[in-house]
């Protein structure tokens, strides 16, 4: 069996829009995710970074097919989803989950946290009986650390943290081998976040699961990850394991988001913080050649005019970059 659980190629995701001009409506596209490639193996976590709007929770939702690409290739063991039916995709389904940024939006209100973790196995037809599936709630309420009173519960009776165990047991219900973790930890109070990523490593390590963990926090993604890669308005920048990423940065989108925050890899940082020029361009309106060099502070002519490739500079390290190009 191979080692890799998921392989994604040239992933695309663009989303036609009306944009108003003055009194006239104008047919925009916006570029989510642009031709997007990489690979995650069996029971590592991949953490995914990058500023809001670059694409990382889409990227995720393109994965399990909550949004259908553009084009684009994502093999699951082995078997490109994308060209199944609905229907053929719905047993392999189960073995794809996500857990939500915002465990409390995510919970039906009228459903008691019993009722969501069953109804997934109720959809897939899993369990003898309605008590077969109810004993296997109770085992999943076990497994996140709560306790089975809780069952009967509503979202709106519970705290954040609990929330987001409730919304853990429902994605582990099926039994799946691989989990997108969209922000799990953002909407806690810092005291709950570490509660819930010692969970969610101490579930890995039980049940050999494998993660796709984006985040917006590095300190957290250092923690959580393996590898990381590094995100800028719908392409991936840099793709390396956590330490290298962190000690020995490439990419200057990197180092920037690094040196905001010194105290995780002091040796990356240059001194001084690099202060990034003005906002990340719109998605509709991307830039020429690289498109993280209107914002840049060793942009070169080059940059504007030709988009770097994605290369290798070292064992598992990768990064998108000209400066990098000419170093090698």
């Amino acid at each position: 069996m191979s080692d890799t659980l998921l392989e994604v190629q040239h992933l695309v995701k663009h989303f036609a829009v009306k944009r108003q001009l003055f009194l006239r409506r104008r047919r925009e596209t916006v570029k989510a995710v642009d031709d997007v490639s990489f690979t995650i193996n069996r029971g590592e976590t991949v953490g995914l970074v990058g500023e809001s709007g670059s694409g990382k929770s889409t990227i995720g939702r393109l994965i399990l097919r909550l949004i259908e690409p553009t084009r684009g290739e994502v093999a699951f063991n082995q078997q490109d989803i994308l060209q199944l039916s609905e229907e053929d995709f719905r047993p392999l389904r189960r073995h794809m989950q996500m857990v939500f940024q915002d465990p409390f939006s995510s919970l039906n209100p009228r459903r008691t946290a019993g009722e969501a973790v069953e109804y997934p196995l109720r959809i897939q037809g899993i369990g003898a009986s309605k008590v077969a599936r109810q004993e296997r709630v109770l085992e999943l309420f076990q497994l996140v650390g709560l306790e089975s009173q809780f069952v009967n519960r509503y979202p709106h009776e519970f705290s954040g943290g609990q929330r987001q165990r409730v919304g853990i047991a429902r994605a582990l219900a099926l039994e799946p081998q691989f989990l997108v973790l969209d922000e799990p930890v953002s909407a806690l109070d810092v005291s709950i976040q570490a509660q819930v990523l010692i969970l969610l490593q101490d579930l890995q390590q039980r049940l050999g699961l494998t993660y796709l963990f984006i985040a917006h926090d590095l300190n957290v993604v250092e923690h959580m990850s393996d590898r990381v890669m590094v995100m800028y308005l719908g392409k991936i920048v840099e793709i390396a394991t956590a330490n290298e990423l962190y000690r020995e940065p490439e990419h200057p989108y990197t180092k920037a988001l690094l040196s905001a925050n010194p105290e995780i890899a002091p040796e990356a940082a240059t001194g001084q913080r690099i202060v990034l020029q003005g906002e990340i361009p719109s998605p509709m309106d991307i830039p020429s050649g690289c498109r993280f060099h209107t914002r840049c502070p060793s942009a070169m002519d080059i940059c504007s005019q030709v988009e770097p490739s994605l290369l290798e500079i070292g064992s598992a390290h990768q990064v998108a970059c000209h400066l990098s190009e000419q170093a090698s």
